[in-house]
């Protein structure tokens, strides 16, 4: 009997146990999710997936090994001077200065320096047309001999060149190799500046420093457009204004100018030339749409044309149209004509009022500028001007503005 009641007695208590057991579980939240469950859960964002860069983790080593073989180092030397140049011939020593100064040294003569420059350039035409910078070559005429070392396979040597045009404003030249075997050389194709966009990657290459860091690739972005820079000249002393410029991240140092900026496409979009003296990664270059432009001019012509006219002008007020007793204040006023120039030949005086040129009415200085640059040097423009009380037609031949004016 006593059996039995403990049977009952385990069995009521494991009836009460599983009875709370299922109570709390119940009342307990769900701690695990189905699978599809956790899918739904996940909240989902609207900003659309960042663009990947290139699918090739090697484009930039491609785009170096099709660019370098026609990326060339290009040594110049310059005549001798009149009034010889001189080095001391000893080792460099921190304390030199002060033994110079107060010490002869009987062991040691000076030696004349032989003036010389060095850059980079590139191969833009299978014959051996190079573009490179004006401040790393000079003018044509200047006695200087230019040796353009190049490093393509099956082409690897050193050849002379000649300029066949350049423009210190712009700062640029362009070379031909004395190609006598004529041999094809590798090229770079030329890109479209003005669609590079702020933050693109860019890619240099040169020679910073000379030969012995030849073809030197350093990778940045394009951190600005449209930059202007003043750089004073070694020897004059003129500061010169370069507008326009590219500016990049990528390394570029001395040698470096000359050289070609690309696009991760593997076109030249740039001319690499200066960097900023008192920054780390402030290299500019000139964007090779300007290049374009005036590209035909410095090989056909030997340098850029520009239609010039040779006289300085203002806006004509109302105070100064009343003054000379005109109908209106339409035209601009000669306010001095350049000697020897265009205007001047013509019969073009100060205080004429240019009322037309062509057949185009003068209301701005604008309308002037836009006129003349329709033409090229050598073309004949009829100017209407209004000179003491009566109108004048003056043909005017045009010519090419000097450098120094531009």
């Amino acid at each position: 009997m006593r059996t039995k009641e403990r049977v009952l007695t385990i069995l009521l208590v494991l009836t009460v146990l599983l009875t709370v057991g299922g109570v709390i579980a119940h009342l307990m939240p769900v701690q695990t999710l189905s699978a599809e469950e956790m899918t739904m859960e996940i909240p989902k964002t609207s900003a659309p997936p960042m663009p990947m860069l290139v699918d090739n983790p090697y484009v930039i080593a491609d785009i170096a090994e099709l660019a370098s073989p026609a990326t060339v180092f290009i040594a110049v030397e310059w005549p001798m001077p009149e009034k010889p140049q001189v080095e001391q011939n000893r080792p460099h020593d921190p304390f030199n200065f002060f033994f110079d100064y107060w010490f002869s040294d009987p062991f040691f003569s000076p030696r004349q320096v032989q003036p010389s420059s060095a850059g980079s350039g590139f191969i833009i035409d299978e014959s051996g047309t190079i573009l490179t910078n004006q401040h790393v070559v000079g003018n044509l005429g200047e006695g200087q001999t230019i040796t353009i070392a190049v490093d393509a396979n099956g082409l690897e040597r050193e050849y002379k060149a000649e300029i066949i045009g350049s423009d210190s404003r712009l700062d640029l030249a362009v070379l031909q190799i004395i190609n006598e075997d004529n041999h094809k050389f590798p090229t770079v194709a030329l890109g479209d500046s003005d669609s590079s966009r702020i933050g693109e990657w860019t890619i240099a290459i040169g020679n910073p420093y000379g030969k012995d860091f030849e073809h030197t690739v350093t990778v940045g972005v394009l951190s600005a457009k449209g930059r202007e820079i003043t750089i004073r000249d070694k020897d004059s002393g003129a500061a010169n204004v370069y507008k326009n410029l590219m500016q990049t991240d990528a390394a570029i140092n001395r040698g470096n100018s000359g050289g070609p900026l690309l696009n991760i496409k593997g076109e030249v979009i740039g001319i690499n030339t200066a960097v900023h003296s008192q920054a780390q990664g402030i290299g500019f270059a000139i964007p090779i749409n300007v290049v374009k432009e005036v590209l035909d001019d410095l090989i056909n012509k030997g340098g850029v044309q520009k239609a010039w006219v040779g006289i300085y002008y203002g806006e004509l007020t109302d105070s100064i149209a009343n003054q000379l007793r005109l109908p209106d204040n339409k035209g601009v006023i000669v306010s001095d004509v350049v000697k020897d120039s265009p205007a001047a030949e013509a019969g073009l005086q100060a205080w004429d009022v240019i009322r037309r040129i062509n057949d185009k009415d003068i209301f701005t200085l604008n309308d002037v500028a836009d006129e003349i640059e329709k033409h090229e040097p050598g073309d004949e423009i009829l100017v209407t001007v209004y000179r003491a009380g009566e109108m004048h037609l003056l043909p005017v031949t045009l010519g090419n503005m000097p450098g120094h004016l531009r």
